[in-house]
């Protein structure tokens, strides 16, 4: 009978110690260490400011200005939500910003998804430069085009109206390079064998696509949720009525008082924080992969 023989090497392995734990692991390497050494710090780094702000929210002005300034407040108390709650209307606000957020947001997916598959599934001449346009868009900074967007805006009668703040900012060239990578994984022949059984262009897309392209479409949701829940600039410059603003406009207006209440705009300012924060959480899993899955093929 042959006979195993190990190496010098295997039985090193063989008789390197291992962990205690119930898990009987094996010890980890020093990059193993130093890379969760690294991602605990960089953790630590990215809530801080986070944990800062929800903790301050529950400060007094007098708090807030102490130097060096204290970790912890003194009381745990809401009444920095409960006075800045009745201090403006906020119930219109967040309306308003739900409304344009959900709209916004519904119209990015949509538009998106039928760019990317026409530049993704489509034979045509010009379309790869095409692509390289709409992916040179990205490069181009949003307020060198606020004037041309804002005229159109007035021309079409979008105005100080929260469709002005539903559709100009609908169609993202981010969104439409994340969702065309990704189609470039499905296979030609699943939609060549859907024509072939007499499907239609789009009951494919519908049918077929779209389905297929859950994880990224949840990267696109969240990013454009994201985007227009924080959109500052051109909610400020298309809404000339305060019952046209959305939350972080109406939180800008703390900041023309006489005396700024920076305790009302921290405890606001979480509050705001909270939908982004659920959302993520509930599509937090398709996330990571469909940002893996729209590299460049």
């Amino acid at each position: 009978m042959n006979r195993l023989r190990w190496t010098p090497a295997q039985a090193g392995r063989a008789n390197r110690p291992r962990w205690t734990s119930a898990g009987g692991g094996a010890t980890p390497t020093a990059g193993r260490v130093l890379t969760y050494a690294v991602l605990i710090g960089l953790t630590v780094v990215v809530l801080a400011p986070v944990v800062w702000a929800v903790l301050s929210s529950f400060k007094t002005q007098t708090e807030l200005a102490q130097r060096p300034p204290a970790p912890l407040p003194s009381s745990l108390s809401p009444v920095n939500y409960t006075e800045a709650l009745g201090s403006f209307d906020f119930g219109l606000y967040l309306q308003n910003s739900v409304i344009v957020t959900v709209g916004a947001t519904l119209l990015t997916v949509v538009v998106n998804t039928m760019c990317a598959y026409g530049l993704a599934k489509y034979n045509f001449r010009g379309r790869d430069a095409l692509f390289l346009v709409v992916l040179g868009t990205i490069m181009i900074p949003l307020q060198l085009i606020f004037i041309p967007v804002y005229q159109m805006a007035a021309q079409l009668g979008l105005v100080n109206s929260l469709w002005g703040l539903i559709i100009p900012p609908a169609a993202t060239p981010t969104g439409v390079f994340l969702l065309r990578q990704y189609m470039l994984g499905i296979p030609d022949d699943l939609i060549e064998a859907a024509r072939i059984d007499g499907a239609g262009e789009f009951r494919i897309f519908a049918r077929i696509v779209v389905p297929l392209c859950g994880a990224a479409l949840a990267v696109v949701t969240i990013f454009s949720v994201m985007w227009r829940w924080n959109d500052f600039l051109w909610p400020l410059i298309i809404s000339q009525d305060q019952a046209m603003y959305t939350l972080p406009v109406a939180l800008a207006q703390f900041n023309s008082q006489l005396s700024v209440p920076f305790n009302y705009i921290l405890a606001m300012s979480v509050v705001s924080m909270i939908p982004v924060v659920v959302i993520f959480l509930i599509l937090q899993r398709h996330i990571v992969r469909g940002i893996a899955n729209t590299g460049f093929k």
